[in-house]
């Protein structure tokens, strides 16, 4: 049986792909998991969507030990003193949040990464809200293992893209 192993963990040789929605359908669509672990394997027709969803849990978990250390804040006024005291090294904000706030602190973030992948209604399950759309974590390897997931994240989520504010 192929299992999704997202932190890389699991005993076994695995069979390693890319993080992508498409490498993993066709995979599964050549029987090449069958082909790599050289013997007859079962595998979930919703491997991707298992997948998508494994890591979005892993950025939320991530996120919420940087919360409960501290490393984390959310609501708009809060990111934007964190960008402006330069406390933050990563700002997120959630995929169906408005563009307007998002550009706001986008200005403010500069070149810090932004992550935009997760919904108003996950960011805010790790903050105890209903919903939350700006999020700020500081400088460390919680943020850095957050961006590393998000990228992985990102071959299975539509990235929006942000309006320039000059336009």
């Amino acid at each position: 049986m192929v299992v999704p192993d997202i932190a890389g963990r699991l005993p076994g040789r695995g069979i390693w792909l890319s993080a992508d929605r498409n490498t993993i359908k066709t995979a599964c669509a050549r029987h090449l998991f069958a082909r790599a672990a050289k013997k007859s394997v079962e595998v979930d027709d919703r491997l991707a969507e298992q997948v998508e969803a494994l890591l979005a849990r892993r950025c939320t978990e991530l996120l919420g030990l940087a919360r409960r250390a501290g490393q984390a804040v959310a609501g708009f006024a809060k990111v934007q003193g964190w960008l402006r005291g330069g406390q933050a090294t990563l700002l997120l904000g959630a995929s169906d949040g408005s563009m307007d706030g998002r550009d706001k602190l986008r200005r403010i973030a500069r070149d810090l990464p932004v992550v935009s992948l997760l919904s108003a209604a996950e960011l805010g399950a790790v903050f105890g809200r209903d919903q939350t759309v700006h999020v700020a974590v500081a400088p460390g390897g919680l943020a850095d293992s957050i961006v590393e997931t998000a990228a992985r994240l990102s071959g299975f989520r539509c990235i929006p893209e942000y309006r320039k504010s000059d336009e």
